[in-house]
């Protein structure tokens, strides 16, 4: 099992990799998959650090971890079709074309 854990920073570097390579892309779809990537080498990370007593390397697997999830999230393509569906917030309340508001007047 000692090996196993030993050889799983092999995966979790090239994991690194590949994600790093994803979230260039200009494609979101891509990008996103790229942050999803990240997760799973923090996790491998996490795993040998956990294993190698690599205290600073899990605190700093932990914290991207998060960042990569929060990116994750906002990168979403599902999330910005279906904000594509809804109407937009105030769209109700907008003024005529051409108006100003008063306090630009």
């Amino acid at each position: 099992m000692s090996e196993l854990l030993d050889a799983l920073q092999w995966p979790a570097m090239v994991a690194t990799l590949v994600a790093s390579w994803m979230v260039a892309s200009q494609r979101k779809r891509k990008r996103n998959w790229g942050f999803w990537v990240f997760i799973l080498s923090n996790v491998l990370w996490l795993a040998w650090g956990w294993h190698t007593k690599a205290w600073a390397l899990m605190a700093l697997q932990l914290g991207l971890f998060v960042l990569n999830l929060r990116a994750a999230r906002k990168n979403d393509p599902e999330k910005d079709a279906r904000q594509d569906d809804a109407p937009a917030r105030g769209a109700a309340h907008s003024s005529p074309a051409g108006a100003q508001p008063a306090s630009s007047r």
